[in-house]
């Protein structure tokens, strides 16, 4: 049996160990506790006031607050535009004994549908129960003065208060005006790239058409905040500061709310529209496209029932007439005889045969003049008074569609106008190029003869034949047509709310058209006169009696083609088929204060002078009033007299009342 071993422990060795080991776990604890304080040191010394304001911005919150939409006036300060306060139901959850049922009850009090209940619950479970929720959105003031009543026996429930916009119109203004609807997610991208979003953060609607829309920066003013303190769960404990929002900028518009209701009342029943122009400032007057929507029902978001009635309607009220094409017809035969004067190609005193027709050497096709047998011989004076059309398609096919087009370009056809909406259509200014690059084919002449009469693919809109009007009665001076008229910048007084400084807004004029003979701009206007004061004119029926001097031309516009044998009976024609009724108009002769350009669309019966005619007249009727401005009528005159004194008053801004009469003669309307 071999000896055991015996181990003998060093309990030096051991202690040495320890000893070691002790020391480097002292030295580690030491060194973190020096990694811990320096830790401690930054951030409670050197980096103190970084976290001190980290620390107040999750105690210190800023909440936006949404500026308040300017308003939007008439000429003569009637508001078209309004704020109008808004009543919800909001509950409070956390306030509320039993939340059941106090909806219960409150909905049984109010007739509150079970949908919005619903809505209501499924909101409750997505928000903290110390944020206001919506119940009902807009509450009549019938339900406020009921709830208001019996508030006490609901508590956590409230009714809140927000402006929305109203328009007190409705349809009378939506095309102009346009309206304010929610931010859409399209908007809210346009506004993030623009770098706008910051000052949209507490507001819900912006303007979609029209003016709102054209104006939004203007309206819309700057957003205010206000400093509060929470706690921990977001909840908001105190208000610390407040900047007020800037409130958005009045606009005063050039329309008159009357002439609006007139235009309305005149074109009742009809599809059409009605352009009326200062045409020594370009302020519109009036600008109404028949029919029309309440933009109202947009500002709360439109029913589903409401936009099915407006977007399936066969009037498609959502177009705006004003500024949309149609053929012109012979509205634009005196353009085309300043085109033709300029060229040289005629003179007042050039004749043309006109036996009903006119055909061009070696083809079979006879373009017709509306009058079956004819004028006989016609000079540029008849040729605009009976709006003969043989003299107009053989002016046409002497100038050829280069410099008709050219010409009527320089008038603003076939441009934007540069009025301030952006639903404006440029129409269509026909020529060589624009049919190439339209259709890929080549011009013929038969289509530069019907351009002569204002039709083929010549459209204009409302709104550019009166601009082209108010540079023909202003000698060439082209004036931009537009609405606004001034803004009000708001006032910094708490005292005077109604007051602040009312800036104007001045427009520059476009380049002038310049003539080669200045008396051609007077050879076609004389014509124009003519044709409402002759006896045998076209347009004189609709301005029979009036107490101002008017001037103008008649169009009826072909929709369908007729074929060469195929007489027009519109009685037989499909609706959507039959002419248009054109007319232009402008009054006083010897100073122009107002043009009118009225469009009809698909009359049962006559043409421009008997159906658009008396819409133009009634316009007037109303801007004129009891004003009598009158001039007697000598066939055999020149209107030197006439010029001459509109030049005066023009440059005198006086326009002075004349007391000579007209002349009362029985008359017909030939077109």
């Amino acid at each position: 049996m071999a000896p055991r071993r015996v181990i003998i422990r060093n309990q030096s060795a051991e202690a040495n160990l320890f000893a070691r080991r002790t020391f480097i776990t002292f030295v580690g604890v030491l060194v973190l506790l020096l990694v811990l304080f320096g830790n401690i040191y930054s951030l409670q010394v050197e980096s103190f006031k970084k976290y001190q304001t980290r620390s107040n911005s999750n105690r210190i919150k800023l909440l936006p607050v949404a500026p308040n939409r300017g308003l939007i006036y008439d000429r003569n300060g009637i508001i078209l535009a309004d704020n109008k306060p808004v009543y919800s139901l909001a509950v409070i959850p956390e306030q509320t004994d039993n939340l059941q049922v106090s909806i219960n009850k409150v909905s049984e009090l109010l007739n509150i549908s079970v949908d919005r209940q619903n809505k209501f619950f499924k909101s409750v479970k997505r928000k903290r129960r110390f944020k206001q929720i919506e119940l009902h959105p807009r509450l009549s003031e019938q339900q406020v003065a009921l709830f208001s009543v019996n508030q006490h026996k609901y508590p956590g429930v409230f009714v809140d208060a927000r402006l929305k916009r109203y328009y007190p119109f409705g349809k009378l203004t939506t095309h102009n005006l346009g309206y304010v609807a929610r931010i859409n997610r399209k908007d809210a991208n346009k506004l993030e790239l623009e770098g706008k979003s910051e000052n949209y953060a507490a507001t819900h609607g912006i303007g979609k058409l029209g003016i709102e829309k054209y104006y939004e920066d203007i309206l819309h003013g700057d957003i205010g905040h206000q400093e509060v303190e929470i706690n921990s769960q977001g909840r908001v404990i105190r208000t610390l500061d407040y900047t007020p929002p800037k409130p958005g900028k009045d606009l005063t518009l050039t329309l008159d709310i009357e002439l609006q209701m007139i235009a309305k009342r005149a074109l009742s029943g009809k599809r059409g529209a009605v352009v009326a122009m200062d045409p020594r400032t370009g302020g519109i007057l009036a600008m109404y496209s028949n029919p029309s929507y309440d933009g109202n029902l947009f500002v709360h978001g439109i029913s589903s029932k409401n936009w099915k009635k407006i977007r399936n309607s066969k009037d498609l009220p959502l177009i705006n007439r004003s500024v949309q094409g149609y053929p012109p017809a012979s509205t634009v035969k005196p353009f085309l005889a300043i085109a033709g004067l300029e060229e040289k190609v005629i003179t007042p005193d050039t004749k043309v045969w006109d036996p009903g027709w006119y055909q061009l050497e070696g083809l079979p096709n006879k373009y017709r003049d509306w009058k079956k047998w004819g004028h006989g011989w016609v000079d540029l004076n008849k040729a605009i008074e009976q709006s003969c059309n043989t003299y107009f398609f053989d002016l046409a096919f002497k100038l050829g569609i280069t410099k008709i087009s050219t010409m009527m370009e320089r008038f603003g056809f076939g441009d934007y106008t540069g009025i301030d909406i952006h639903e404006e259509s440029k129409a269509i200014m026909p020529s060589v190029s624009w049919k190439r690059g339209r259709y890929n084919q080549p011009w013929y002449t038969g289509e530069t003869l019907s351009v002569g009469i204002g039709q083929s693919y010549w459209t204009v809109t409302p709104l550019q034949l009166t601009q082209a009007l108010t540079t023909l009665v202003n000698h060439g001076a082209r004036k931009v047509p537009h609405l606004l008229k001034s803004i009000k910048e708001p006032t910094t007084s708490q005292n005077n709310q109604n007051q602040g400084s009312i800036k104007e807004v001045i427009y520059e004029e476009q380049a002038p058209l310049m003539l080669k003979q200045e008396k051609n701009w007077d050879f076609v206007l004389n014509a124009m006169h003519r044709t409402v004061q002759k006896v045998d004119a076209t347009a004189h029926m609709p301005f029979k009696g009036s107490k101002y001097d008017a001037a103008g031309k008649t169009g009826s516009a072909q929709v369908a083609r007729i074929k060469q044998d195929e007489k027009y009976d519109a009685k037989k024609t499909q609706e959507n088929k039959r002419d248009n009724a054109m007319f232009i108009a402008f009054a006083p002769f010897s100073a122009p204060e107002i043009v009118v350009a009225v469009a009809i669309e698909n009359v049962a019966k006559g043409g421009g002078g008997t159906n658009a005619g008396p819409v133009a007249r009634q316009i007037m009727d109303q801007y004129f009033g009891n004003r009598v401005i009158t001039s007697s009528l000598d066939n055999s005159s020149s209107y030197t007299n006439v010029i001459a004194q509109r030049q005066h008053d023009h440059s005198s801004q006086n326009y002075p009342l004349e007391n000579t009469s007209l002349e009362k003669v029985e008359s017909h309307n030939a077109q």
